[in-house]
């Protein structure tokens, strides 16, 4: 027998509250994958994506950037990147296919729709919008990424004023940056290449502990030969479901991943200069190890902290990360995470790995029964439980 909902009243605004089997927080590569993979198994979805326009995350990046992995490896279920697989696209052309991609694939993403507040009420996921509009589920894919808030140490707020100061998001090509010297915080893969794309045209000098490398030269052949290696390392090797692999996801937790693209041998032959870590500020200057440096520009590269602390639900508390089975949260039954660094395996944070994970979340929804939509006196969508 099946058990009809009695339906939502109209918000504070006079809008109805639409219902939904599934909403998807966040509409970039994870949150386009998951929805395929929902509609594919027949679940009503919708999308959420606080950008103005699907992709727009990844056209805001600085302008030499590519994508370290090669199209084959990239591409979203059932549609191919390009003809060459062994290639790397740049950002603005990821950025279209994945505006290509939800427009071929019909998923129903929403722009401009940023999620303040995910909650619960009467038994289901309630979720408001900073437009004042709000939306019920069963479950809830949050597909947020990694890259939330910008981590800069509090030190550098005693810059001089002269100094340019930008983090790495904020960064987009060389002649955007003052006159004069420039200063490159972390030694991680974005640091690398942001200070050899800088290195063209500024005296640059790149500060922090150098992480390790691919033992391998990026580049096609690389593609080819050497990441098939390290994709099975990344997806079944490092991954939770073994002894072995927890305990090599334990020892990478907070750890730098290896340089993919520039290598320290690059840098030096571009005249990058090699520094200890920068730790301080002296009259308006970094300190970088027992040395004063005087700069024009400095350019974070210090990395992003998670932020959930938009989520009103039990585990989340502090804005933390609630602790989950491969996504899948302990404490908020429905409640999913896809798309962040470790959480099935090494590669959940990548391109590489996304599809792996929406797979098995797509699956585990699948397994319960859907929540038929259809439209009630007032206009609004009322969910309703399908008999299994």
């Amino acid at each position: 027998m099946d058990a009809t909902s009695t339906g939502r009243d109209p918000d504070a605004t006079g809008r109805p509250i639409e219902e939904y089997d599934t909403v998807v927080v966040g509409g970039g590569q994870a949150g386009l994958t998951i929805g395929a993979e929902l509609r594919s198994r027949g679940r009503d979805i919708l999308i959420l994506d606080a950008q103005d326009r699907v992709g727009a995350a990844w056209r805001r990046r600085w302008d030499s950037l590519r994508l370290n992995t090669p199209a084959r490896y990239d591409a979203l279920p059932g549609m191919p990147i390009g003809s060459d697989g062994l290639a790397f696209p740049t950002k603005d052309e990821f950025a279209d296919y994945l505006e290509r991609y939800a427009a071929a694939r019909a998923l129903p993403v929403v722009t401009g729709a940023r999620v303040v507040r995910l909650g619960r009420e009467d038994g289901r996921y309630v979720l408001a919008t900073a437009d004042g509009r709000a939306y019920t589920a069963a479950n809830v894919v949050l597909a947020t990424g990694a890259h939330q808030i910008p981590r800069v140490p509090e030190f550098a707020a005693g810059l001089a004023p002269d100094i340019l100061s930008l983090h790495s998001h904020e960064y987009r090509s060389p002649d955007r940056l003052a006159p004069g010297p420039v200063l490159v915080v972390g030694f991680g893969n974005s640091a690398t290449e942001i200070a050899l794309d800088v290195s063209r045209t500024h005296e640059t000098v790149i500060s922090g502990r150098p992480s390790g490398q691919l033992p391998f030269r990026h580049g096609r052949a690389a593609a080819r030969f050497g990441f098939p290696v390290v994709r099975f390392f990344g997806l079944y090797v490092a991954n939770a479901d073994l002894g072995v692999g927890r305990m090599l996801l334990a020892r990478m937790r907070g750890r730098a991943e290896p340089l993919i693209r520039v290598r320290r041998q690059e840098l030096a032959a571009a005249g990058v200069r090699m520094v200890p870590r920068t730790t301080g500020v002296e009259g308006g200057r970094p300190v970088v190890g027992s040395e004063v440096i005087d700069v024009a520009n400095v350019v974070w590269c210090t990395g992003f902290d998670e932020d959930f602390t938009w989520v009103d639900l039990p585990g989340f508390e502090g804005g933390r990360r609630p602790s989950h089975h491969h996504g899948a949260v302990d404490d908020a039954p429905g409640v999913y995470l896809l798309g962040q660094h470790l959480l099935h395996s090494e590669g959940s944070g990548t391109l590489v790995g996304v599809g792996r994970d929406a797979r098995w979340i797509a699956d585990r929804i699948a397994a319960t029964p859907p929540i038929v939509p259809s439209t009630g006196a007032a206009g609004r969508r009322v969910g309703r439980v399908a008999s299994a």
